[in-house]
């Protein structure tokens, strides 16, 4: 039995063992677990723990060290070791066991929304600024040390500077529980893994931009009446949402995408059947002038009859957007509308004679 109080370390070779002695779930595959226990009591004997102080134990970093690996190894499984450093003040408990392959439902994906599920099924965030990482085959988060421990270290298994080393945290959230120390040749499952593209995250950008369509202006306000055979200035306001540039950036744990946005023409559908497309945002009305400089419609008929005796205008704005992030880059074409009303009538003559 471990009696030795000091800063103590238990590493245990895939947490099978883990599970035998805290009731957590096993690991997928065979790794070592290097866990930091402070000096508070607990106990630890024949790879597994007594319910009302071992368990805890763990879950709260604390056991109760031996005087020397001989008498540490009396209590542990067949095939375990202890390894203390050579001052004596960290030991490891090394125990072998088979693997155990994980359960079939340890992750599902969306296809927009990566969902994690402990061992209970319950649904916790994949990503902890704490803990790190959520491992969709053990159920554990997982967090890169920075800095990495040491070379000289045994937790390194002699792998140094292969792989890196990682801080692994299991058990009921967001307490949590068990866990430790964990060398890893390649990142684990799971790790880095934000569940969304690029692409899908570009369209967040966008959503966030709120583009909207044109603030339509006209030469004709709500309460005049236009004529036939004049010409009837188009322009929108020019704003971040109206025309742009606009420019957002998404983000989660691991991805950032920046999304650019300009308009690239308005085509405005006058109601009577005809469509004006114009390049640009259009000109505001100068007061005096007949025809606009960038943007104007004549009508050839009156509005009578129309619904209201006004035809409906529809703008429609094209917006191109390019963005980049996550090692890649991409481009979308969106829309966005707005509507007005216009009133149009005919000059009347009256000759008298």
């Amino acid at each position: 039995m471990l009696t030795r109080r000091a800063a103590i370390s238990l590493t245990l070779v895939a947490s099978g063992f883990l599970a035998a002695a805290g009731g957590l779930p096993a690991a997928a595959s065979s790794r070592s677990l290097t866990q930091p226990l402070g000096t508070a009591s607990g106990t630890l004997a024949s790879g597994s723990a007594t319910s009302a102080s071992a368990a805890p134990g763990l879950a709260s970093g604390s056991a109760r060290a031996a005087s020397g690996s001989q008498a540490a190894a009396a209590n542990l499984p067949a095939g375990g070791q202890v390894i203390c450093d050579p001052s004596g003040e960290t030991c490891y408990v090394l125990v072998e066991t088979d693997p155990t392959p994980p359960p079939p439902d340890a992750a599902s994906d969306t296809g927009t929304t990566r969902v994690c599920q402990n061992h209970e099924g319950a649904q916790v965030p994949c990503y902890d600024e704490t803990f790190g990482w959520f491992n969709d085959q053990d159920r554990c988060y997982w967090r890169l040390l920075s800095p990495q421990p040491d070379g000289s270290n045994p937790i390194w298994e002699g792998n140094y500077p292969d792989g890196a080393i990682y801080s692994v945290t299991c058990g009921p959230f967001p307490a949590g529980s068990g866990g430790g120390w964990a060398w890893s040749p390649t990142p684990p499952p799971g790790f880095g893994d934000v569940g969304i593209t690029p692409a899908q995250m570009a369209q967040r950008a966008v959503d966030s931009m709120r583009l909207t369509g044109p603030a339509i202006h006209l030469t004709i306000t709500a309460d005049d009446t236009g004529l036939v055979g004049m010409p009837v200035w188009l322009w929108t306001d020019v704003t971040p949402t109206t025309w742009g540039p606009n420019s957002a950036t998404a983000s989660v744990p691991g991805l950032s995408v920046t999304a650019n946005a300009r308009a690239t023409q308005i085509a405005w559908d006058m109601g009577d059947g005809h469509t004006q497309v114009c390049a640009g945002p259009g000109t505001p009305y100068a007061p005096g002038a007949v025809e606009s400089p960038t943007c104007d419609y004549v009508y050839e008929r009156s509005s009578a009859g129309q619904p209201g005796d006004a035809y409906t205008v529809t703008a429609t704005t094209t917006w191109q957007v390019d963005w980049a992030g996550g090692g890649a880059s991409g481009s979308l074409t969106l829309t966005r509308t707005s509507t007005a009303t216009v009133r149009i009538g005919e000059l009347q003559v009256l000759v008298n004679g």
